[in-house]
């Protein structure tokens, strides 16, 4: 049996509504003696212009009652027609109408004189229009709705006035009512078209709309309705005088057409239930109602391996039939209707000169303006195949189409690769999403290859730890005893890119120790193969090259320093001793000749930054934390002279803090291409391993620290004492100040676009040049240990020191907020293509949720709406952050919790 999807209209939780498109017809005109004999009948409208002002009424009935006020359409002058083209809101929503719901709706003329029942308006003619139809599913679509003159919409269960007239078949074999029943049939077929029943087909829809014109059906229709109107007027008066009924108003000329909204699926009536009262409501029943048994739920039994938890909210209400086909094949119709649609356009001789009309035009602009987790759905897909060589000139057009094709029809994934070669120069960011897992085809991936090709090293570091992920998703095969191969263009790309620039394979190298390192269920022992292999291509390839042999060294010398470092990390972290004696204990190790650190000969690339090169330890700026992991600060002296302090860390994951230290440098640069400096310089931070890894250090304090030490406004006071002028604002340098209100612009628009969590005055410091900066990654994508935690982290700290909220300063920062936002929802794709390459790299927060990690970024854009609309959003989240008092218990809570544990 076909799976038949639906909704029930208890679960539409949406605002009935209905547009009111036009009134066609027309009626001959009130004779000029009737207007003699009624001077009144000259003042209405209608009888003075064939197309008078009119307004239309819609209101909720059912039960012969009245459910919500009526609502009318704006004031419209006519021309020509009458057409109103305006959507109606009723206040009332779909999950709450009875079964007998319907629209009145009725069209009011107007009368200077106000002698009639209605006041100055009179009834030009009404419709009721039932919500639902005869097999309980509701009204979508158009619908042509019967008006009947001089009357208003009743809304009555027997009503009067039905919009929707039950039609009779011809009693008659004359040519007039053969051509009423064609043309009844056409109109039903017309309908099954416009609501999509009917597949689209371009030319043979155009040969059928010109059939239909030439045969004159508009003309049979007036004198069928001419017919029809007399026919049920002499059936009428037999059975008025045969049952001495009152006779009931039949239908005019005129037809009202409306539009009611159209959904995915079929809606379903289903009664709304209510929320069960609490037991103790039943123990106030008096005695006569305490014998009253309440019905209990039906007893349902599920089929082998399918269970539902009560928690779920279903209580034995849903039945589940399990299907093993559902999902697991093509419906062979829509694969079918595929396969002919296409089989017109499969040799192409005709498309490379297709070119769309405006309308179509329109369509395909708006499929090209989908972010890249947009389904698109099978008609958009065939519109892209068929216009495919039109569009081969648009650069963003190449995902979408690449989506489009069937990869599994070998003819159709031919023709594909060869429409591949003939299109423009694409951009990074589609290139990017060309590598991602939903892609495979090697043609593909070898294409977005070659556009990489033209990025430059430094643009390809800000892509290169995603490209690494990229690598899971090429065709690499591991054979019977472990033996792997690989056809890959993108690992080929890499490493030739990689042996040219120290910089590059310094990065490329660790990306791929980390993973060789994870062992862990989700990478699987194939995936790790894969990485050593890549990694061992890699020095084979560095070897070959005449200054590769000392490129390979450096990277062997870099991996026994951090084996170094994480020996005594290891020590440390699993001792138990006082701070200062573990301090004592690094100092004693980095000093010891033995681990070569005092004096390191030839100079060391540095892992973390490969264009700082050290030459020895500082043992006496060493520093062991606090923390439960004990981190420790170790400072180097580098070729310039200069100290260079780490931070080094083991036991702790710091790939997710890696990533996002990685997307605020992507993102700092994509705002300084847009003439946009925030002053944002984040940390530089290296994963060397699954649990181990260093970050730099850089000299600041927190914002505990600081509410700590200065207790009038901290943040401004701590600037004016580092950075001191009489003559600037706030008594301290311009520039500072500059710097930090641009910073904290930055950061604020980022950590939420990001969705950081777990803010304090602990994780955001402050240097003493007025760079501020977030610390401490470990939750992101809206998650936060805290409850009601702010989506932005602005604190008050930050505001005073800008000189409050109606300041200029604070003026200025949000300007900066709204023009970073707007810059990076322009580049919106970008970054969630880099997400979507993250899925599976084992990121904790990402790895909780895989299926919604990109869409909890794009959720942050907000790329529904406008970009005023997206401003004006931004700025809502921020003045409620400001106003808000939680935040600032939770920053409280966190200071006392913190002075407990020291």
């Amino acid at each position: 049996m076909e799976p038949f999807s639906f909704a029930s209209s208890d679960s539409l939780d949406y605002p009935v509504r209905i547009r009111i498109i036009n009134l066609e017809g027309e009626e001959a005109p009130v004779l000029f003696s009737t207007l003699l004999d009624n001077p009144n009948l000259r003042h209405i409208g209608s009888n003075q212009s064939p197309f008078s002002d009119l307004y239309v009424t819609v209101q909720v009935w059912a039960g012969s009652k009245p459910l919500t006020v009526p609502v009318q359409t704006s004031f419209k002058t006519f021309r020509a027609e009458r057409r109103w083209g305006e959507w109606l809101e009723l206040p009332v929503t779909y999950s709450v109408l009875p079964q007998n719901a319907c629209l009145a709706i009725t069209l009011w003329d107007l009368s200077p004189t106000g002698d009639g029942p209605y006041g100055h308006r009179i009834p030009f003619g009404g419709a009721t229009l039932p919500l639902f139809d005869k097999d309980n599913q509701l009204h979508k679509g158009r619908q042509k709705c019967h008006i009947y003159r001089h009357l208003h919409a009743d809304g009555h269960d027997d009503t009067t006035t039905p919009a929707l007239v039950p039609r009779s078949r011809p009693r008659d074999g004359t040519p007039e009512d053969k051509d009423a029943a064609e043309l009844d049939r056409m109109e039903t077929l017309f309908k099954k078209h416009e609501m999509g029943e009917i597949p689209r087909v371009d030319w043979l829809d155009q040969l059928v709309f010109r059939g239909f014109e030439r045969r004159g059906l508009q003309t049979a229709r007036s004198s069928l309705k001419a017919k029809a109107i007399r026919q049920t007027e002499t059936s009428r008066d037999d059975k008025s005088s045969a049952q001495n009924e009152k006779a009931k108003p039949e239908p005019s000329g005129y037809f009202l057409n409306v539009e009611l909204p159209r959904f995915d699926f079929p809606v379903v009536f289903a009664d709304y239930e209510y929320p069960a009262p609490p037991i103790s409501s039943f123990q106030h029943l008096s005695s006569s109602q305490s014998n009253i048994l309440l019905k209990p739920p039906p007893e349902v039994h599920f089929g082998p391996g399918i269970s539902v938890d009560d928690d779920e909210g279903y209580e034995g209400r849903l039945i589940r039939v399990y299907d093993p086909e559902v999902g697991a094949r093509d419906n062979p119709a829509e694969s079918k209707h595929r396969r002919l649609v296409r089989s017109q356009h499969r040799n192409g001789i005709l498309d490379k000169d297709l070119k769309p009309n405006a309308k179509v035009r329109d369509e395909l602009n708006v499929i090209m303006s989908y972010s890249p987790t947009h389904t698109l759905s099978p008609e958009e897909k065939d519109l892209i195949w068929k216009f495919r060589y039109h569009l081969t000139r648009n650069k963003k057009a190449l995902t979408k189409f690449v989506k489009s094709v069937n990869w599994l029809d070998h003819s159709e994934s031919k023709q594909a690769v060869q429409v591949l070669g003939k299109w423009t120069d694409i951009d990074v960011d589609d290139a990017l999403e060309l590598l991602g897992p939903t892609f495979d085809n090697s043609a593909v991936r070898a294409f977005a290859v070659e556009r990489l090709r033209k990025a430059d090293d430094k643009e390809l570091l800000l892509y290169l730890l995603q490209l690494v992920q990229a690598l899971k998703y090429e065709h690499i095969s591991t054979q019977p005893g472990h033996e792997v191969t690989h056809d890959s263009s993108l690992a080929r790309f890499l490493i030739s890119r990689a042996v040219h620039s120290l910089a590059l394979g310094n990065y490329f190298w660790w990306y791929l120790m980390v993973e060789c390192d994870d062992s862990s269920m989700d990478q699987g022992e194939e995936t790790q193969m894969i990485y050593k292999k890549i990694a061992y291509d890699f020095m084979a390839e560095l070897v070959k090259r005449p200054d590769g042999k000392e490129t390979r060294k450096t990277l062997l010398r870099q991996a026994e320093w951090i084996a170094i470092l994480s020996k005594i990390s290891g020590e440390i972290k699993e001792a138990n001793e006082s701070i200062a004696k573990r301090v004592e204990r690094v100092k004693h190790f980095l000093a010891d000749p033995k681990n070569e650190l005092v004096t390191i000969d030839p100079p060391l690339p540095l892992p973390l930054d490969p264009s700082i090169e050290i030459c020895g330890v500082v043992p006496e700026d060493t520093v062991v934390f606090k923390s439960s992991l004990h981190p420790i600060k170790v400072a180097f002296k580098t070729t310039s002279g200069r100290k260079y302090p780490i931070l080094f860390k083991t036991g702790d994951d710091l790939r997710q803090d890696q990533l996002v230290i990685q997307i605020i440098t992507l993102m700092d640069n994509l705002l300084l291409k847009e003439n946009l400096d925030l002053k944002l310089s984040p940390y530089k931070i290296l994963a060397t391993g699954t649990s181990a890894g260093l970050s730099q250090f850089v000299p600041s304090m927190t914002f505990q620290g600081i509410a700590s030490k200065y207790r009038a406004n901290p943040a401004q006071t701590y600037l004016k004492q580092n950075n001191p002028d009489a003559q600037g604002p706030f008594g301290m340098r311009k520039e500072s100040l500059d710097t930090f209100v641009r910073s904290c612009a930055g950061y604020c628009v980022i950590t939420y676009i990001l969705g950081v969590g777990d803010r304090h005055l602990d994780n955001l410091l402050l240097a003493p040049d007025g760079h501020f900066f977030h610390a401490d990654f470990g939750y992101i994508l809206g998650r936060d240990p805290k409850p009601f935690a702010p989506a932005m982290k602005l604190s008050k700290e930050m505001v005073d020191c800008m000189g409050g909220s109606n300041s200029e300063y604070y003026r200025q920062f949000k300007q900066y907020c709204f023009l970073a936002y707007s810059a990076l929802r322009k580049n919106s794709n970008l970054i969630l293509n880099l997400f979507s390459l993250m899925v599976d790299a084992n990121i904790p927060d990402i790895k909780l949720e895989p299926d919604k990690a990109v869409l909890k970024v794009k959720e942050r854009f907000h790329l529904e709406l406008s970009e005023e609309d997206a401003i004006r959003h931004l700025e809502r989240i921020m003045d409620d952050n400001l106003n808000a008092l939680v935040p600032v218990v939770i920053d409280k809570l966190h200071e006392l919790v913190q002075a407990f544990r020291a």
